[in-house]
């Protein structure tokens, strides 16, 4: 059975994100594989498309790395989607399904719950699945990637702070929700704009060599917290 790369893409890119593989250390595709568990060529093609994406860079001599950025590019993500996910709900306004709609307000309805009970980190993954969502009923697949990649490399660059009144965030969710399903895309930009511009104080630049709590390791590698996802994988 053949690996498909962006299962091998989504593994390196996850603990790109999470610190695994720290910023500037080589990436070399015969560690790669034997860590995943692939061969070299899904490995390859993975490579190729993470530098497109920002997160690898190849540099002479050294040959496939993580990428370095700078503090100016993880201003440029934030200013960026401030832009572009209202573009998203305004365009989700128009083009959202009855199937968008109906995981919009299940979520919205599951995050006020929970808000109210104070889950602070089921309440984060429950928002990063609600702009998910979001970014697919846009109805452009150009646009969902764009905003998809923005999450994957803010998460990256910043750490994120506990929300300061959950309560009032899922509200806002829930406003966004009720836009979108009247077909108000102005109303859904002007809505999703306030709370993205809302929540990007939360957002703290994270310090290079820093990493959520796992070891290091000599060769710059830390203790993986993915791997390759084999369920559902067909032949």
């Amino acid at each position: 059975m053949r690996i498909p790369a962006h299962s091998v893409c989504t593994a390196i890119r996850d603990d790109i994100v999470a610190g695994v593989h720290e910023r500037g250390s080589r990436l070399t595709e015969e560690l790669l594989a034997r860590r995943y568990g692939v061969s070299r060529v899904p490995v390859r093609e993975a490579l190729r498309t993470l530098e497109a994406e920002g997160f690898v860079v190849t540099r002479r001599h050294a040959g496939a790395c993580v990428a370095e950025p700078t503090e100016q590019e993880a201003a440029d993500l934030l200013e960026m989607r401030l832009l572009l996910e209202p573009l998203g709900a305004a365009r989700a306004a128009q083009r959202r399904t009855e199937a968008h709609l109906k995981v919009l307000r299940g979520l919205v309805r599951l995050g006020q719950e929970r808000a109210r009970r104070g889950y602070g980190e089921e309440l984060r993954s429950l928002g990063g699945w609600f702009h998910e969502t979001l970014a697919q009923a846009c109805g452009s697949a150009a646009l969902t990637a764009t905003l998809t990649q923005l999450r994957h490399k803010i998460a990256w660059m910043y750490a994120l702070d506990p929300l300061p009144a959950p309560v009032e965030t899922w509200a806002e969710h829930g406003a966004i929700v009720d836009a979108v399903a009247r077909g108000d895309g102005e109303r859904a930009r002007q809505v999703t704009a306030l709370h993205t511009e809302r929540s990007a104080v939360l957002y703290r630049l994270r310090i290079p060599g820093q990493n959520r709590g796992a070891a290091a390791r000599p060769d710059g590698v830390r203790t993986s917290q993915h791997a390759v996802n084999m369920n559902g994988l067909r032949n």
